[in-house]
């Protein structure tokens, strides 16, 4: 198998593969919901800044997706893994989400969801908890717009303005008790931020925990599930 690469000056050259490749099993059947949090594709040959102006493929990036849904997964869509909040901006997930959504309508059984969040405020511009709802309920209301069921991301706005436990559960109640659909929620660890520091109110993992199951708890019939990204497979058990 050879892979075209790119070289300086927007050229290209072939790179050959060597050993044989894992063979997909077509339409798999999980024993549970599977979602795959997809990369986007970069256009190799666009010369840019990627911290601020991303240059996306958008015909491999949708290939890809068709490829996941081929496989049985579900996907989770502008997620950190797609380099949101890290040079991929709210508005290149707009289109993102957009574009997947409208994709997935095209394939039988195809399903994903799509994460909202905070990332289009200025670093600061959250002086409040209602800031952050109001972030919240902007996003929401796109992915919602669209059809779509929402991922409600970890937000760095409300881990700089939260004091405590309660104000996490101020916020994911307002948004949880207004989503139109089921939510999953994503507890992303400061080993991936450092802005999400102490998120739930507590930097002891217990504490922390209780808080989140207390959420769940309260909105049993919104929530789908959880991803908790902590890098501790001690701490990760489904």
């Amino acid at each position: 198998m050879d892979i075209a690469l790119p070289e300086d000056g927007g050229r290209g050259t072939r790179y050959r593969l060597v050993g044989q490749p894992a063979q997909p099993v077509i339409g798999a059947r999980f024993s549970r919901i599977a979602y795959a949090a997809a990369h986007v594709v970069a256009d190799p040959l666009e010369m840019t800044d990627p911290w601020s102006h991303p240059a996306v493929d958008w015909d491999r990036t949708m290939a890809f997706r068709h490829h996941l849904w081929r496989l049985g997964f579900r996907i989770a869509e502008a997620m950190d893994t797609a380099q949101r909040g890290m040079g991929f901006d709210w508005t290149n997930a707009m289109e993102l989400i957009r574009r997947s959504t409208a994709e997935a309508r095209t394939v039988d059984g195809a399903d994903l969801a799509s994460g909202a969040g905070t990332d289009h405020l200025a670093p600061g511009a959250a002086r409040t908890l209602d800031d952050v709802i109001a972030a919240y309920q902007g996003q929401f209301g796109f992915i919602e717009g669209l059809g779509g069921k929402a991922i409600m991301m970890a937000s760095r706005a409300l881990a700089a303005v939260a004091k405590g436990p309660d104000d996490y559960i101020s916020v994911y109640d307002r948004i949880l008790s207004q989503a139109s659909g089921k939510v999953i929620l994503h507890w992303l660890g400061d080993m991936f931020d450092p802005a999400l520091k102490g998120y739930w109110g507590s930097h002891d993992f217990d504490t922390a925990l209780d808080t989140v199951v207390a959420i769940i708890e309260r909105h049993a019939g919104k929530v789908e599930g959880i991803k908790i990204s902590l890098l501790d497979a001690g701490k990760e058990v489904a």
